[in-house]
């Protein structure tokens, strides 16, 4: 990866787009750091400070900790990405859309233009509700009266326009940058919580045993065990299944076309982090919701129900990571249920002349790809719902709690840098320089 950045480096015009693309970040990161008007910021930090089992916690995780600071681009890109899943599924849905999706450049460029249509409209039904949130907890420095509206008026403008133009330095990398503008902004917004992650392993690391021993020693092992995690990311990551086509020699004219041998590949984790982040919505709604009217599973003279529920369901416990387990597997499989049609590759390959080696096109050829398709989906399934609870096996085991750097965004981070690089030797080899794939 680093030969990669070197060789591009080399090339004036990509060192121009990777200059470009790290004043993007810049710009991002001082948005991150411009806190929104009439915000008490020490009553948020308070606030989020017991979220680490809701979907603020995980919010906060993915804005870099903007959201937990109140600051102009608290609402990072979630919006974005909230929409780009709902238009995913529409597109399914909708028989309008799914011809949208078909139409090559020009339908994409209309579906991104609706995404951030949508994009806008979450951002700001989640500005309001965060407005809300804040002010029930006595966040907002006025809530009542004219001041009051202005300062609603106010809040919930700087965190959609804040959100909006996140999109836009996002299209302005992809654009004028080095590509792939939204994923960078969300890799350098969990990587900004690296050194805080750092702090708090080693702050965690002071604890002495019952010998007065420090076990500062273990560190270097817990660094090992996330090196191998990344290891093994990176490695599923790539991993994919090659379904072999032969296509049959016609000819036209006075040419033959065809007689090749390619391939299709079927990735293991083909669905990437979107299985964990409906699973993760689905399984923090009742958290998030109880957090919303005060309830924990410290305050049981509130609702003894709902605090017995919290305490014995929560994110560190082992109910939670079986069930969180199952429900990723039967998400994942949705999600490549409506994103991979086995019967259209089939129709697909019987129009133009292609096979696989030993089936009949037709159904063969479908329900093959079928069986196939569901045993990489279950290899990619299993391994997501690894990833995903790693965190809660981690914390149970070493008693360390409140780190960011879990699976999840793991998986985001490795996805994202593999992609750039990709997107990087791509453009090189366009120019006919040597790059990674040599």
């Amino acid at each position: 990866m680093f030969q990669v950045f070197r060789n591009a480096w080399t090339i004036p015009d990509l060192r121009k787009k990777i200059l470009y693309t790290a004043m993007i970040i810049l710009v991002f990161r001082i948005g991150c750091a411009i806190f929104v008007p009439f915000l008490l910021t020490e009553q948020v930090k308070n606030m989020l400070s017991g979220s680490e089992n809701t979907l603020l916690g995980f919010m906060d995780t993915m804005t870099g900790g903007a959201l937990g600071k109140g600051t102009l681009f608290a609402m990072s890109i979630t919006p974005y990405i909230n929409a780009s899943i709902i238009m995913q599924l529409l597109t399914v849905a909708i028989p309008a859309l799914e011809r949208l999706s078909k139409e090559g450049d020009e339908g994409r460029k209309k579906i991104n233009k609706i995404t951030k249509f949508v994009a806008l409209g979450i951002g700001m039904f989640q500005a309001v509700a965060f407005y809300l949130t804040l002010k029930n907890n006595h966040a907002v420095k006025y809530s009542t009266g004219f001041d009051g509206f202005l300062a609603m008026i106010t809040i919930v403008g700087c965190l959609t326009a804040g959100a909006s133009l996140i999109i836009w330095l996002g299209d302005q990398i992809n654009d004028k940058g080095i590509g792939n503008g939204i994923s960078i902004i969300l890799f350098s917004g969990i990587v900004s919580r690296l050194p805080l992650d750092i702090y708090q392993l080693i702050q965690q690391m002071r604890v002495t045993d019952a010998g007065g021993v420090q076990n500062y020693i273990l560190i270097p092992f817990y660094l090992l065990i996330y090196i191998a995690l990344i290891g093994l990311v990176v490695l599923m990551t790539n991993a994919e299944r090659r379904i072999p086509v032969q296509y049959a020699k016609r000819v036209v004219g006075r040419k033959m076309y065809g007689g090749q041998s390619t391939h299709i590949p079927i990735k293991v984790a083909m669905a990437g982090v979107m299985p964990i982040i409906f699973a993760m919505s689905i399984m923090s709604l009742p958290q998030t919701i109880l957090f919303f009217f005060g309830i924990d599973g410290t305050n049981p003279e509130k609702s003894q129900f709902w605090s017995a529920f919290l305490r014995n369901f929560n994110q560190g416990t082992w109910i939670y990571a079986v069930v969180y387990f199952f429900m990723i597997i039967a998400f994942n499989y949705f999600y490549i249920s409506i994103q991979y049609n086995p019967i259209e590759i089939a129709n697909n390959l019987k129009k133009n002349n292609g096979a696989i080696p030993g089936y009949r096109p037709g159904k063969p050829t479908s329900d093959f790809i079928y069986n196939s398709l569901s045993k990489i989906t279950l290899i990619g399934a299993i391994f997501l719902g690894f990833i995903a609870i790693f965190p809660i096996i981690f914390s149970n085991i070493t008693q360390i709690r409140g780190m960011s750097m879990g699976g999840t965004t793991m998986l985001i981070l490795v996805g994202v840098a593999l992609e750039t690089v990709r997107q990087l030797e791509s453009q090189m080899m366009m120019r006919h320089h040597k790059g990674f794939l040599e």
